[in-house]
């Protein structure tokens, strides 16, 4: 699809992805009153030694990587876990074998702060991904500014244009960038944009109802030069196995290790699961 026609397609979000990425405005006009603070702080951090491995290295080995998330509520399963410390449930998720760690920093529907992802990202090891629903440069500079290694962007919240335009500010500042799309064309534009990480959502944002065949549909569509991961609906170990079935490097699970009464081995139970990138294009 040209450029120009997937452009001309998009249109602003609507729903509970609408109304969450409304209420970010206001958030970001905060955030934008210490722009420039923010964003030395993020250069610094970009410029001085790198202490982790990349996302994009950690979700690329021989078994379906666990991108365990840090989550107290969502919008479509109220309370979680609300007494989460997300420092001790990084610490549990990464002995259990996470590849990765992602902490929800939206405030008011996932119950997140920045602070949960400081804690986190002093906490472990392993790759930390902001989640959040970014729609500016400057919660980018944030996220860095904090210590993310990447951070969460939702191609339905943004016009194609931002996208690129966020790919590319987080390039520059040695952030990587977790591209989430649910269908071909939002595929194509992630990829035209330079995406190397792409995650496909089961759930729908704007209704909030999971189709367990969108990640099945749309991952095998991602070259194989691209990290694939599926997102939502991923609770036991034959879920994971079944996303291995269709090409996912890795998958991004929240609520079910969030509630688990022991993460550790939640975690692992999900873990060590071949992968069998051969239902993947070249």
């Amino acid at each position: 699809m040209p450029e120009a026609q997937a452009k001309s397609l998009w249109t602003p979000p609507a729903g509970t992805l609408g109304q969450i990425v409304g209420e970010t405005v206001g958030r970001v006009a905060e955030l934008q009153r210490n722009a420039d603070r923010w964003a030395a702080e993020a250069r610094a951090v970009a410029k001085g030694p790198g202490e982790r491995s990349s996302l994009r290295a950690a979700l690329r080995c021989a078994t379906v990587a666990v991108i365990a998330e840090v989550k107290r509520q969502s919008p479509s399963k109220g309370a979680i876990n609300i007494g989460l410390d997300a420092a001790q449930q990084a610490i549990a998720y990464e002995a259990g074998g996470a590849a990765a760690i992602s902490v929800l920093t939206e405030p008011l529907h996932f119950g997140g702060s920045p602070d949960d992802l400081r804690a986190v990202v002093a906490a472990v090891r392993i790759p930390v991904i902001k989640k959040d629903f970014h729609i500016d440069a400057v919660q980018l500079y944030q996220a860095r500014a904090l210590g993310a290694s990447a951070a969460l962007l939702i191609a339905r919240a943004l016009s194609p244009n931002t996208l690129g335009e966020l790919v590319r500010v987080a390039d520059d500042l040695g952030l990587e960038t977790l591209v989430e799309v649910r269908d071909g064309r939002e595929l194509e534009t992630a990829l035209t944009v330079g995406a190397t990480i792409v995650g496909v959502n089961n759930r729908n944002l704007e209704t909030l109802v999971i189709d367990d065949t969108t990640a099945e549909r749309i991952v095998p569509l991602i070259p194989a030069s691209v990290v694939g991961v599926a997102e939502s609906g991923m609770r036991e170990r034959s879920d994971v196995e079944r996303a291995a079935a269709f090409g996912a490097d890795a998958v991004l699970v929240g609520s079910a290790i969030s509630a688990a009464a022991d993460p550790r081995a939640a975690v692992a139970s999900l873990s060590q699961v071949p992968v069998q990138r051969d239902a993947r294009p070249n």
